[in-house]
């Protein structure tokens, strides 16, 4: 376990957005293969075999994902999301500026899995450099004959396009992200029908996001059986975290599935900043519920472990705060993010983040009352557990009140009267 570098690995390549570096070091090899020698569904069946997870959010099989898609005449639409507005993550903005034809060539492969002709690249509307970037790796990708009509001369055809979203964090929920390629507004839509059968103008559609798509190359390279020897059995393959916070080197680290976070955290990163004490840690961006230093210290970097501690992996951006962090505070600034970015369409979320945030800022001030704190308990529950069309009320709820609950003696202080919460 520990450091891994798969995705990563010429990182340091000053031109590794380019396409003669990107074929210098074998890429497109794996393209070329997958048109040569496999079919589609030999294609599907080695990512199933890889037992490669969707590196998003919700960690879903890939493979299943693309043997939704029906056979019917319809066009199939891929999209790759690449709209990455978790507050903490910034993993995928690497490999968008630094990897973008192993992007592409990912695209390309999972193409003719699922019989798709066009795909499109969400990129979230923020990231300037990485959108001309990748522009510039799909022109040159169309140069070279890798995209576009009978690629390689092969007899496939993919085209390809670049799509800037304008920064809403709604739009990285598929459906709401489809609304926005549509030209609509990013609102989530109701499922089902899911994508598979109803996506992209009513067609099946499949979206996965970038490290998803980065990582096929390199399962086709070395087939499936072999990529799942890395990591542990039930979340193989490597990962990139996005580490931030109270630690003296953070940055991006791609690390073997089943990494204990305490190496993460003391060996990998160098430990806490200013030599501190860790605190807790908020382990897959902000919607996934925080960890107490002590379930931190238990904690191995793989969906199975982290589920058990009753929180998630999500997008991989791992929160650190030592006990210089004001938890009050932090909470508040995240149901600030979730009340701003809900898109509205739900009355539990649109009016429900909003009365959190509200009232955080009164405890925030040293104005809140143990009945601010029962209300925000019990609006956490009429706003999850599928009440809205989309997670995000949920995604509040998961902010908010488990550091209440974990460190319940920092909000009790800054009530007007000092009481326990008990939840």
């Amino acid at each position: 376990m520990g450091l891994k570098t798969l995705l990563t690995t010429h990182v340091g390549a000053a031109d590794s957005h380019t396409l003669n570096h990107y074929r210098s070091v074998g890429g497109y090899e794996s393209q070329k293969k997958a048109l040569t020698e496999m079919t589609a569904e030999q294609i599907v069946n080695d990512v199933k075999n890889s037992g490669l997870r969707g590196r998003g959010g919700a960690g879903f099989p890939t493979g299943n994902k693309w043997g939704f898609i029906p056979k019917t005449d319809k066009p199939k639409y891929l999209i790759c999301n690449g709209d990455e507005g978790e507050p903490g993550t910034f993993k995928d903005r690497l490999l968008i500026e630094k990897f973008p034809h192993m992007l592409i060539e990912g695209m390309v492969i999972a193409a003719k899995a699922i019989d798709s002709h066009q795909g499109y690249i969400y990129i979230r509307g923020e990231f300037h450099k990485g959108i001309r970037i990748v522009e510039e790796a799909v022109e040159e990708a169309y140069k070279a004959g890798l995209l576009g009509k009978n690629i390689l001369g092969l007899g496939y055809d993919f085209d390809l396009a670049v799509y800037s979203g304008a920064g809403a964090y709604i739009c990285g929920e598929e459906s709401a992200l489809i609304n926005s390629l549509e030209g609509r507004r990013g609102h989530p839509r109701l499922k089902p029908p899911f994508p598979a059968v109803s996506g992209l103008y009513a067609c099946p559609t499949v979206v996965n996001n970038v490290e998803t798509f980065c990582n096929v190359p390199h399962i086709i390279r070395m087939t499936g059986d072999e990529y799942k020897k890395i990591g542990t059995e039930k979340s193989p393959g490597t990962r990139l975290f996005a580490v931030s916070g109270h630690v003296k080197k953070p940055g991006i680290y791609e690390v073997e599935m089943g990494t204990p976070m305490k190496e993460l955290i003391y060996d990998i990163c160098g430990g806490i900043k200013n030599d501190g004490t860790l605190k807790a840690v908020i382990p897959g961006g902000s919607s996934s519920p925080i960890l107490t230093a002590e379930e931190a210290m238990t904690a191995t970097m793989d969906y199975e472990s982290i589920a058990s501690l009753k929180s998630m992996l999500g997008s991989g951006a791992v929160i650190i705060l030592s006990e210089s962090a004001d938890l009050v505070e932090t909470t508040y600034r995240l149901a600030e993010f979730y009340s701003h970015e809900s898109c509205g369409q739900c009355t539990p979320c649109r009016e429900g983040t909003h009365w959190v945030k509200d009232l955080l800022h009164k405890i925030k001030i040293g104005e809140g009352t143990e009945k601010d704190v029962e209300l925000i308990f019990s609006l956490s529950r009429n706003m999850e557990g599928g009440t809205t069309i989309c997670p995000l009320a949920d995604a509040c709820v998961m902010a908010v009140r488990p550091t209440m609950t974990k460190f319940k003696g920092e909000f009790s202080a800054r009530l007007k009267k000092e009481v326990s919460i008990s939840h």
